[in-house]
């Protein structure tokens, strides 16, 4: 039992030992853990400091250190020009024994200046062939819902600026359609 309880007495001694170099330890490494942090912070409020002092150089560099002159509103717009073409009256393609549909319209072109009425007066023979070709080729299925005068609108105001290319028009609008 002598031998049991020496033993326990050295192996208590030795944990005591371990315990309050365990604890030296710490106590030595926590300052250095603090100055570490405490460094750490320091250079990252230095760099955030350094990218918000170059952010501000470059801002003014490239866009601070010129003096650009406001925009000036005016409100003068520019008259928007139409002019109106020939009405159209075509029998449309039907399939089989159908009776014969036509269709009328009525079309204004919008243009958007002036000078583009002189450029279209010369080609008119041109558009209203454009036009006829066109609308002969179209079914009543074709006219179908809004939709259908979309495709219609779109389609000859594409063909009107292939007639009269460089130039260009602004819109097709139409004044009147009529399928009987």
């Amino acid at each position: 039992m002598a031998k049991t309880n020496a033993t326990q007495s050295e192996a208590e001694a030795e944990a005591e030992d371990t315990d309050a170099a365990a604890e030296g330890e710490e106590g030595k490494e926590a300052p250095a853990k603090r100055k570490l942090s405490r460094k750490s912070i320091m250079m990252a409020a230095g760099g955030l400091l350094g990218v918000c002092v170059m952010g501000g150089g470059g801002y003014y560099f490239f866009l601070g250190g010129q003096a650009k002159p406001e925009p000036v509103a005016t409100n003068q717009t520019k008259p928007v020009v139409f002019l109106d073409m020939p009405d159209v009256l075509v029998n449309l393609s039907s399939s089989g024994g159908d009776r014969t549909q036509y269709l009328k319209v009525k079309v204004t072109l919008e243009l958007p200046d002036q000078t583009m009425s002189a450029q279209i007066q010369p080609v008119m023979p041109r558009l209203m062939d454009a036009f006829q070709t066109y609308l002969r080729e179209l079914r009543p299925t074709d006219l179908d819902g809004s939709a259908g005068l979309y495709r219609l609108k779109e389609e000859l105001t594409r063909r009107v600026n292939a007639a009269i290319a460089p130039g260009r028009i602004n819109a097709v609008l139409f004044k009147e359609i009529v399928i009987q």
